[in-house]
């Protein structure tokens, strides 16, 4: 049970959530785009070996820096007044965020929404990461 893989959301050095990392969790990252001022979700979900995130789709309303454009990047539509980028498969073992100004980062993981801009000052960083229980617990 010690070695169950968990994913853990911390920020401040505090731990603000521990899911179990099955393969396939899902999750989104809300945010406002900081040069845009549009808003943008992330679609992701905790890859088949449960050693870190693969980044599936992006939908945003606005092209801009940092946002995805080119054709090799994933499969581009159009949805009503969004851009969506799927098929990406993106990996990435560990996420590391920042809260901004009006920026209103926003994490939902299993159903449940973690409001990090309300919590946590602009500035921040915010750690998604996949590590064991017994070393989630401890840190």
């Amino acid at each position: 049970m010690l070695l169950t893989p968990c994913f853990v959301i911390s920020a401040a050095g505090e731990r603000v959530a521990l899911v179990e990392a099955r393969p396939e969790l899902p999750f989104s990252i809300h945010f406002i785009h900081s040069v845009q001022k549009t808003p943008v979700v992330e679609n992701l979900e905790v890859n088949e070996k449960r050693d870190g995130f693969d980044l599936l789709s992006t939908k945003y309303q606005s092209f801009g820096v940092g946002l995805p454009f080119l054709a090799e990047e994933g499969a581009f539509r159009q949805e009503g007044d969004y851009y969506v980028f799927d098929h990406m498969h993106r990996h990435f073992p560990l996420l590391q965020l920042r809260t901004g100004v009006g920026t209103k980062l926003t994490l939902t993981v299993a159903g449940r929404e973690y409001r990090l801009y309300e919590r946590y000052a602009p500035g921040t960083r915010i750690d998604l990461y996949i590590a064991p229980l017994y070393r989630a617990l401890c840190g």
